[in-house]
């Protein structure tokens, strides 16, 4: 039988792995700027690219800009009673200011991202939390310093010149104000980022030149920043893992950089806590994980390690992926923690 569409089943082949990581350096690059870069036609990446969207193996969304808001934002690690895993990871997936949701292996933590501002941050950490049944204990930390976020993470599958010669420019100026139609844009963009300036200029019944102007003002101010969501393990990596690193103060900024220009990793974080580093990492098996943490953290000089294995991610990048083999359950809890 084969397999169903999105489902990890589906390992993606040499070429539909290197367009991946293209999308990846540029989400919004055209099918013929791939084809330059990747020594292809632009007919075969035209044709991979609709067969990647229209599969649900890869969708390109406007990244949640945390690198402003990183500092102060929360990692969560939420224990839960068994079997009410679920209704928790929906309920925070269904928040705005949430844009990461995980379900840890074993069924009985998630792990979550939270960017909100103080007083919604302080209702869902006082209130909302300890007010469902079904939540044990939560684990607060505060980051302190990002390295890198899931909008850097490149599957090593180009080269490092493919990868300059892929990269969009850098903002060249600050993020500009925006007005309604800005917003409707990026509102947009933010469920396709691919989408064309024809193709937006139809929905919002603009002149496709004054679309035009704007992206580019968007763009110049560092607002198009996208991110090329795929299931990892259509990149041949079957395991995904936080790791929580206790590290010498002295060599926290060193790890930090040293392990942001991995392949493996789409995450590090400075944290508060009784760990100062958190990375985020994919690997192609357990014996991967094996060798990364002997073989990469090892000669860091890291004090001591947590390893979290992801079991099933929920949300990324602001786009919920479903519930996939837990299903829907039906808890009262998920309502208990929405914004």
């Amino acid at each position: 039988m084969p397999p169903e569409p999105g489902d990890p089943a589906t390992v993606l082949d040499p070429l539909d792995r290197r367009i991946v990581t293209a999308l990846q350096v540029d989400g919004r690059a055209e099918a013929s700027r791939i084809a330059e870069v990747l020594g292809v036609s632009a007919r075969t990446v035209h044709r991979r690219l609709s067969r990647l969207s229209a599969e649900r193996l890869v969708r390109v969304v406007l990244m949640p800009d945390v690198r402003d808001a990183a500092v102060g934002a929360l990692l969560l690690r939420v224990r839960v009673l068994s079997g009410r895993v679920d209704g928790i990871a929906q309920a925070l997936a269904a928040r705005s200011d949430v844009p990461f949701v995980d379900v840890m292996l074993g069924g009985h933590e998630v792990g979550a991202v939270v960017l909100a501002g103080a007083g919604h941050r302080d209702r869902l950490l006082y209130g909302q939390l300890p007010a469902a049944d079904a939540v044990v204990e939560t684990a607060v930390h505060a980051v302190l310093h990002p390295f890198a976020d899931a909008a850097a993470w490149r599957a090593g599958h180009l080269t490092a010149q493919e990868v300059a010669a892929l990269a969009p420019p850098p903002p060249r100026t600050d993020p500009p104000s925006t007005d309604a139609l800005d917003g409707r844009l990026l509102e947009l963009l933010a469920l396709d980022a691919r989408q064309s300036a024809a193709a937006l200029a139809a929905v919002l019944d603009e002149p496709e030149s004054t679309v035009r102007r704007r992206l580019h003002r968007l763009g110049d101010g560092g607002l198009l920043r996208t991110h090329a969501t795929v299931d990892p393990r259509h990149l041949g990596m079957a395991v995904d893992a936080n790791l929580w690193l206790d590290v010498p103060p002295g060599r926290l900024a060193e790890v930090g950089a040293a392990l942001a220009a991995r392949p493996q990793v789409h995450g590090v974080l400075a944290t508060s806590g009784p760990t100062n580093l958190m990375a985020a990492v994919f690997c192609e098996d357990h014996a991967a994980l094996y060798r990364f943490t002997t073989e990469v953290l090892g000669p860091l000089g890291i004090n001591r390690a947590e390893t979290a294995i992801v079991a099933r991610a929920v949300k990324r990048a602001g786009v919920s992926l479903g519930r996939g083999r837990l299903g829907a359950c039906a808890d009262p809890s998920r309502r208990s923690v929405r914004r």
